[in-house]
């Protein structure tokens, strides 16, 4: 059995922890890191230099890991309520610095993540790069409207994940790019706005988004899909 590393990061949140554990039970997966604000090597979305030395650490043969390649990448990174704004309902309700704030946590660091760790992605072997990404970002299947920051912000993370797989797929031509829908998950996110008995334990949605991206196939783009394998209109 072929042996992989893996890197998630955001693995402090009820998803990416349940990625962590589904990578430390797979026995062919020799390494697993997981990296967040509360880890021992730790970075902040806001904070591009830390990403970067995260990213050279990884990449060190004398960092705490050895010189890592990793198979997957997982960015389960990314906020609905920030600093105890939730989603905006209505239009006269925006305002600029909580916009802002959702474009900084939702796509601008997710967009710097991919700038300092594609370079880990294993080269001339099967990989992924995967994004949690959500169905309100998709802009054909917004019919209810509202939310507007969370909304905006998922849509230009899919973008910039778009724009970066096409160049990226150029050096790295097995490796496929995901945006994930990961369903309605019991977290911290999703408490607010649905029961708990409405949603999925973590490790459910976990292992349905591993078998979906288990049979995606590379092709120099972007895949938005859901937990269920369907396919999200941009």
């Amino acid at each position: 059995m072929s042996q992989y590393q893996a890197l998630v990061l955001g693995a402090s949140g009820a998803i990416g922890s349940a990625f962590v554990a589904h990578f430390q039970n797979d026995s062919a997966c020799s390494l697993v890191v997981g990296l967040s604000r509360q880890s021992e090597l730790h970075f902040q979305l806001e904070n591009e230099d830390s990403m970067a030395n995260c990213a050279a650490q990884l990449q060190s043969a004398t960092g705490p890991f050895g010189a890592c390649q990793f198979k997957w990448i997982i960015d389960a990174t990314g906020a609905l309520t920030i600093e105890g704004q939730g989603p905006e309902k209505r239009l006269e309700v925006l305002n600029a610095k909580q916009l802002l704030k959702q474009f900084e946590v939702n796509a601008v660091g997710p967009a710097l993540l991919m700038k300092h760790f594609f370079p880990l992605l294993v080269g001339q072997e099967p990989s992924c790069y995967a994004s949690l990404s959500a169905r309100v970002g998709s802009i054909e299947d917004n019919h209810k409207g509202g939310w507007y920051g969370y909304r905006a912000a998922k849509a230009a993370r899919n973008m910039l994940l778009q724009t970066a797989a096409i160049e990226a797929s150029r050096k790295k031509p097995l490796c496929v790019f995901a945006a994930l829908q990961p369903g309605t998950v019991q977290s911290k996110l999703s408490s607010g706005f649905v029961a708990a008995e409405n949603a999925m334990p973590p490790e459910e949605s976990v292992s349905k988004m591993m078998a979906v991206m288990s049979e995606l196939k590379p092709n120099g783009r972007a895949q938005f899909v859901d937990h269920a394998g369907q396919v999200i209109p941009w």
